[in-house]
């Protein structure tokens, strides 16, 4: 007989680790279970069916934090008869058969290039009472062609491309995510207006680096811009992305600095909906660490590209990665990344430590560097980066600002009743609702008044100037999450795709 366990709908959970990639990665693990007939558990669920883990490769101590966190998994495990966990992403690609050879109670373990394989891997697994352990080498589908259940009512992830071509001694991403592989602009554009028809009012463009995006394209069939456009084809892709009714935000990350041109400045400048920011990674200020990091570019190449932001948007804040403790840095080369931070007048840093990474050619380089070297030049660092922040921040108070109302943003909003949100540069900006409190959603516009700068965020404690109900705000207030079916690869559809069928029950910095 069924018992009345058997007869529910297994539920899951997905657990991420890692970049913009490997977020909108689990945004399509989880329209893949859910099409599968699996319940997202609730947030609190500390036993759900299925628990999947979408890894990273990058960060210092992925792999400690994986097992450390499989370990607590065990017993849980133990107390919960069918309970199946999942090891995918970066680390999972690296690792493979090694994850069921040091966690044995792991069921599946997939790569970063068969996602869509989890539901059968999974079924397999149930069934043969064995690990399913399915690695691949090169790309199985497009992953935007898979379901996806994205995470925001009013933002969403879209991949222009997949893989890098570039060869930077520190990083392990090319091995893991294989050569890039381009989408073709109508699938692209295709997806953009699928998640504009159900109330997303922001995309932000993926590719580990989108400026290299439609190089290798040749003719396929594609009118236009699309067909050939080499060289200018992120620059008309965004252009493009213009012309999208109810598409209020574009953003994009990353770009590299060597493939950056001008005509990306000119569309970005002249397309009203992107936004007038820049995330493009600095990496070192030393040409010598960036001539070993195999960078192909110089400190005067990339405050080239800042200055000439800045003249064709002199409002767009700019942020940056930066790697301290290089093998071979030298005290010269540290001050010569201050230097260039200082040039630059970065709106934020994402900054990091160097650390090794097994397999790639800086982990056996000569001038490892002992750790408190890199841990006092990393402080300095982020002193001085922060004083350049808040300095930057600070211009902006009694400055209006337009922002899109979030979830998540403001970990203090609950104590300090604020709300929070997103300018159109990017800042963070938490604000007081005045008399708007209780009708303001996430996905809502509020424009409001700075009042207040910090070297992270921006204060705005008066009354809002205004506040405009959005369909994003409707469907957070709904309670709905957009979800797409995918968008077939070289098979552009005109205007937006079917809705998606009713469910049974998303290293990016080079």
């Amino acid at each position: 007989m069924t018992t009345a366990a058997e007869r529910s709908p297994r539920t899951y959970q997905v657990r991420t680790y890692g970049c913009q990639m490997n977020v909108h990665d689990s945004e399509r693990i989880s329209g893949l279970l859910e099409q599968a007939g699996y319940v997202r558990a609730a947030e609190a669920a500390d036993d759900p069916d299925v628990v999947v883990f979408n890894t990273c490769a990058v960060r210092e101590n992925a792999d400690n934090r994986l097992y450390g966190n499989l370990g607590h998994l065990r017993p849980v495990k133990d107390r919960h008869p069918g309970m199946q966990i999942a090891v995918g992403g970066c680390l999972a690609q690296k690792d493979r058969g090694d994850i069921v050879r040091k966690a044995p109670w792991v069921d599946v373990v997939f790569g970063t290039h068969n996602i869509g394989s989890l539901p059968a891997l999974l079924e397999r697994a149930r069934h043969n009472a064995a690990a399913e352990v399915e690695i691949l080498e090169s790309l199985d589908v497009f992953p935007s062609t898979l379901p996806t259940r994205r995470e925001s009512t009013y933002a969403g992830w879209v991949s222009i491309s997949v893989g890098c071509n570039n060869t930077c001694t520190f990083c392990i991403v090319p091995s893991l995510r294989g050569k890039e592989k381009d989408r073709r602009p109508g699938d692209i554009l295709s997806e953009v207006r699928a998640l504009v028809a159900e109330g997303v009012l922001e995309v932000t463009l993926l590719g580990q680096n989108v400026n290299s995006y439609g190089v290798a394209f040749g003719d396929a069939g594609e009118p236009d811009w699309k067909r050939g456009a080499g060289r200018s084809a992120f620059a008309e892709l965004l252009r493009a992305c213009g012309d999208i009714d109810g598409l209020e935000r574009v953003r994009f990350t990353s770009p590299h600095p060597k493939d950056f041109t001008d005509d990306v400045i000119a569309a970005m400048a002249e397309t009203p909906n992107v936004c007038p920011s820049l995330h493009m990674p600095l990496q070192s200020g030393s040409d010598d660490v960036l001539r070993a990091m195999r960078r192909s570019y110089r400190s005067e190449k990339y405050l080239g590209i800042i200055e000439k932001v800045r003249a064709a948007m002199p409002d767009a804040a700019i942020t940056t990665d930066i790697i301290v403790g290089f093998p071979g840095e030298t005290e010269a080369d540290f001050q010569r990344t201050l230097d260039v931070v200082r040039a630059a007048r970065f709106a934020s840093a994402f900054t990091f430590q160097y650390s090794k990474r097994p397999g790639t050619p800086a982990a056996t380089m000569d001038g490892q560097l002992p750790k408190q070297v890199v841990q006092e030049r990393y402080e300095r660092l982020i002193a001085t980066v922060e004083e350049i922040t808040w300095a930057e921040n600070r211009k902006l108070v009694g400055e209006t600002v337009e922002v899109l109302v979030a979830v998540g943003e403001g970990r203090k909003d609950e104590r300090t009743g604020r709300l929070s949100g997103r300018a159109l540069d990017g800042r963070l900006v938490h604000f007081d609702a005045g008399s708007y409190a209780g009708s303001i959603r996430p996905g809502d516009i509020v424009r409001t008044r700075v009042t207040y700068a910090a070297p992270h965020h921006l204060n705005a404690d008066g009354e809002p100037l205004a506040h405009r109900r959005t369909r994003a705000g409707d469907a957070a207030e709904a309670g709905r999450s957009p979800r797409t079916p995918g968008v077939l690869l070289g098979l552009p559809t005109v205007g937006a795709p079917a809705a998606a069928p009713t469910p049974t029950t998303g290293c990016a910095a080079h």
